[in-house]
């Protein structure tokens, strides 16, 4: 690779980066060609963006960056892949998912999760409990409407005393 392809592959990497708020930095070596190929599916599968990368290139690239990187740099060692995704837990998801397959990689390194980081496996867990930007959504609605319903709840089920009430009122007008 020649300095111009660097210096490519640098930039291409400050881009991912600036534009991806969830990444996650793992290691995968050692896993069959197989396997290898089978993790990849999964990750076109739950739209996520897996790229093999040199350390160096990409702690080039973080320090082109505004954000702030530096607890990750002690975790570029080895053979790393970075996994881009819109969605914070899916892959934490997909890596738990398939190591309960019996693979022993990819073992998580680090993650970066809005503005978040996270080090080392030990981590995977509670990357995988994060709720995504629609489950949160999801839990605010239902707690909004939770009030609402009781209102019409309650209404409802007193209209047969309403109605048994304004009986009783025009009977006794009636009389």
């Amino acid at each position: 690779m020649n300095k111009q392809e660097k210096n490519q592959a640098i930039e291409t990497l400050s881009a991912l980066l600036k534009e991806n708020a969830h990444f996650y930095l793992t290691d995968a070596s050692g896993l069959s060609v197989e396997k290898t190929n089978k993790f990849r599916r999964l990750c076109f599968d739950k739209d996520i963006k897996m790229l093999v990368v040199k350390n160096t290139l990409l702690s080039k690239a973080m320090e082109k960056t505004s954000a702030n990187y530096e607890p990750l740099h002690d975790t570029l060692k080895g053979a790393t892949a970075i996994l881009f995704s819109s969605v914070a837990n899916a892959p934490a998801k997909l890596i738990k998912d398939f190591r309960k397959e019996g693979n022993e990689k990819p073992i998580l390194k680090s993650a970066y999760v809005e503005e978040s980081v996270y080090i080392g496996h030990n981590q995977l867990e509670e990357l995988a409990n994060i709720k995504s930007k629609n489950e949160m959504i999801g839990e605010v609605i239902a707690l909004l409407q939770s009030p609402a319903k009781n209102v019409v709840s309650g209404l409802l089920s007193g209209k047969h005393k309403i109605a048994g009430l304004l009986k009783t009122l025009e009977n006794k007008k009636a009389n």
